[in-house]
């Protein structure tokens, strides 16, 4: 069996957690979040506790068997705790300011670049130059702060540019000059 999708999930007071046949929905304090449940997989709960089942030990079912088990096991901890990404802008006049519903970036371009927010993400920005990306949904929490990195990604030459809190980037020479 898988090492990930044997082991149960367990379930907080504060979730719910209703199976259908092809989705799992799982709602807590924080929100609600949907997974699709791959082929040959179920999900069974026993008393606060929910249990990934595959059908056979073919290939494909073993890889499910834990991607599953995963997915469902981020959607409980996204509803209960949630996720967050840090960023951090780096470079003269390099700055971001929030909006209602959008994150407008100054990033060294000729115009400024307007962001919007999608739903269930929540973008708070720290002194112009700290973002803190959170949502219930830990792919899409991932997905829009590699979306926001990509607006201007770290420059090799100058270590100019938007990146994650902690991230080493390694920092290239420039030409060699002279001779």
């Amino acid at each position: 069996m898988s090492r990930i999708g044997r082991q149960p999930i367990p379930v907080p007071d504060k979730v719910n957690i209703e199976i259908k046949p092809d989705t799992v929905v799982v709602t807590g304090p924080k929100g609600s979040v949907t997974n699709p449940i791959p082929p040959g997989i179920k999900f069974e709960q026993k008393d606060k506790q929910v249990v990934a089942i595959r059908q056979d030990d073919s290939g494909p079912q073993k890889a499910y068997h834990g991607l599953a088990r995963a997915l469902v096991a981020n959607a409980v901890k996204g509803v209960t705790v949630g996720f967050t990404k840090e960023l951090e802008i780096v470079g003269v006049g390099f700055r971001a300011e929030s909006k209602k519903n959008s994150v407008v970036f100054t990033l060294g371009f000729s115009h400024p670049i307007e962001y919007p927010l999608p739903p269930g993400i929540n973008i708070t920005v720290d002194k112009q130059t700290k973002l803190v990306v959170a949502g219930v949904d830990r792919q899409q929490v991932g997905q829009v702060a590699a979306n926001i990195r990509s607006l201007r990604k770290p420059d090799p030459y100058k270590n100019k540019g938007i990146r994650y809190v902690g991230e080493v980037l390694k920092k290239k020479a420039g030409k060699a000059g002279g001779k």
